[in-house]
């Protein structure tokens, strides 16, 4: 009965392999408390690259994804160079190659559990070895070349493989949000994208249950990268050439497309050394044995073996055991700081904050009373948060002296935020959030970008992660608006007779809203718009304003009879556009 139930034990029991694959996928998420709290992690570790492919957006990832950062820091390269990437990934390679494929990455897991599912499997031949060429040119085209492309032509970061293809990024990142009741919210954001995205993860998906490992042997691009290193990378498996009959056991009982041990489709997985008999395969680390045939082995040997097996098993429960008590409990950055009775839903007053702006002023939220606040979460790495930022500006100059807005980057800095904006000519101030208090008091999850919008109450009328359009910020702005009345410290601190009114009508005195209009001094210029009534209320300090028409809306002119001053002292004037017949 004994030996029944120990070859049960031993039939079912977990490889080495799989044990070493299942703690390095904990291991890349450690941050168990983003798949409670819905939120993605945002400490200091977030900066590391792990080996693996594991999405930076998956609610428990501890690390970078080196390929989300390898676009990243080619779609930089107009301002600065990404030797970190760059010299990460020439570390993993050459220490390990593939052997992250067999042994490190959580994506391998997924796949190798999903072709345990028994239907009829695909051999490989002649044209799936032809198809491990595909992630090649994926690598070319979506990592490098249009990342390079878009950030050198637009200056904004565009990655391509995490975008538009990563079925990983979708099940860790998208799916992993999804699924969790606090972020319900995010359902709006869904469109044609992540659908189109969804679809490539349930091929892939289904790919790889009838076919081992489709997705890491045709579409992966980190594979391919690590696959350059296969033939030198000092971990991976080796061929005792001595003991070697060339009888290709190896290669007929392998899963990969490989032609020969070791070769760039090798993952080191070490299946191999059960097939072959002369026990000529081994997973090595140089010189130093790390798996290898037990034929020949004294009773000895096979003890220290063991010791040191138990030894590093030991050693690596503890950094495990540490990693998840760091990033649950200890890192500041998880901790919860709110203080009570303040909270981010609409309603709710939001802790207050103060944050050193980059050109030397200080923004206190306790200091925005009786003005509109905004907030903006954005950063440099964020494609949708970089091209709404001139929204925010124009929306800052339209109302500037009656709104209050910081545009703030979290603590993770990719590239210098200052660098970035010195040449945008953008008008409200901007910040970064340091110490992630900001990201805290408003509820962030880390999905960029995220704006909220308070009342002069200060109560939060708005808190939303997603992309804003110009129309939207217009509507946000009337509804804080409308929502409280202009407090009495606010008409003080703004009165309407310090205001200079400009009036925009047509040749039969009717009214002609959307007029942009710029208010220039000697040394900067304010976007206005005409509202409803045709009236733009600009408030600023004594000036005698230079008035420029910048556009009127389509079946108006605009023909300008000599230059508008607006007088050093507040007041009113009309200007008269011209209606075309329609």
């Amino acid at each position: 009965m004994d030996k029944v139930k120990m070859s049960r034990w031993q039939a079912c029991r977990p490889t080495t392999r799989r044990l070493v694959q299942l703690y390095s996928a904990l291991l890349h998420n450690a941050y168990i408390k983003g798949f409670i709290s819905g939120k993605i992690y945002q400490g200091k570790a977030k900066y590391a690259c792990v080996p693996g492919l594991n999405c930076y957006s998956c609610p428990g990832a501890a690390g970078s994804c080196p390929l989300g950062a390898l676009q990243n820091a080619l779609a930089s390269t107009g301002h600065r160079a990404g030797w970190y990437v760059l010299g990460i990934l020439l570390l993993f390679g050459v220490i390990l190659g593939r052997t992250v494929c067999g042994w490190l990455c959580p994506v391998g897991l997924i796949q190798e559990l999903l072709h345990k599912i028994p239907v009829p499997k695909i051999r490989k031949s002649r044209i799936t070895r032809a198809l491990t060429w595909l992630k090649y040119g994926i690598l070319a085209v979506f990592v490098i070349a249009v990342p390079l492309w878009y950030g050198l032509r637009y200056d904004l970061p565009l990655p391509a493989f995490c975008k538009y293809i990563c079925p990983a990024g979708t099940l860790e990142g998208a799916v992993g949000h999804l699924v969790n009741p606090a972020n319900t919210s995010m359902y709006s954001m869904l469109g044609v994208l992540f659908t189109r995205k969804w679809v490539i993860m349930v091929v892939t998906a289904l790919a790889c249950v009838f076919c081992y490992r489709a997705f890491c042997r045709f579409i992966c691009p980190l594979g391919a990268i690590y696959s350059l290193f296969n033939r030198f990378s000092v971990v991976g498996v080796k061929v005792d050439p001595d003991r070697c009959n060339h009888c290709n056991a190896c290669v007929r009982s392998c899963g990969m497309d490989v032609r020969h041990v070791g070769d760039r489709e090798c993952i080191s997985c070490g299946k191999c050394m059960e097939a072959c008999v002369r026990g000529a395969i081994s997973v090595k680390a140089g010189r130093i044995t790390l798996k290898g045939p037990e034929t020949g082995k004294n009773r000895e040997t096979k003890k220290s073996r063991r010791r040191a097996g138990r030894i590093l098993w030991g050693i690596a429960l503890a950094v495990l055991c540490f990693a998840l008590v760091w990033f649950n409990v200890l890192d500041p950055a998880v901790k919860e700081t709110s203080p009570a009775g303040e909270g981010y839903g609409a309603g709710e007053q939001l802790a207050d904050f103060t944050l050193q702006c980059y050109d030397g002023s200080v923004f206190r939220l306790s200091d925005t009373r009786g003005k509109i606040t905004f907030i903006n979460l954005w950063a440099t790495y964020c494609t949708p948060c970089k091209e709404e930022l001139a929204y925010f500006s124009d929306l800052y100059r339209e109302h500037k002296g009656d709104i209050a807005m910081v545009a703030v980057h979290p603590s993770l800095v990719t590239d210098d935020p200052e660098a970035y904006l010195a040449d945008k000519g953008f008008a409200m101030p901007f910040a970064t959030d340091t110490d992630d208090t900001v990201m805290k008091n408003i509820g962030g999850t880390g999905t960029l970008p995220q704006t909220v919008v308070l009342n002069r109450e200060g109560e939060v009328v708005y808190n939303e992660i997603g992309s804003v359009t110009p129309e939207t910020l217009a509507a946000l702005w009337e509804k804080a608006d409308s929502e409280t009345p202009v407090t009495a410290e606010a008409e003080e601190a703004v009165p309407e007779q310090a205001a200079y009114i400009v009036t925009v009508v047509d040749q039969n005195g009717d009214p002609v809203p959307g007029v942009r209009m710029n208010f220039c001094t000697d040394k900067v210029c304010d976007l206005a718009v005409t509202d409803r009534e045709g009236k733009i209320v600009y408030r600023g300090r004594p000036y005698s304003y230079h008035v420029n028409v910048l556009s009127v809306p389509k079946g108006y002119i605009y023909e300008p009879d000599g230059e508008i001053y607006t007088g050093e002292k507040p007041g009113s004037l009309t200007v008269t556009v011209m209606k075309t017949e329609q």
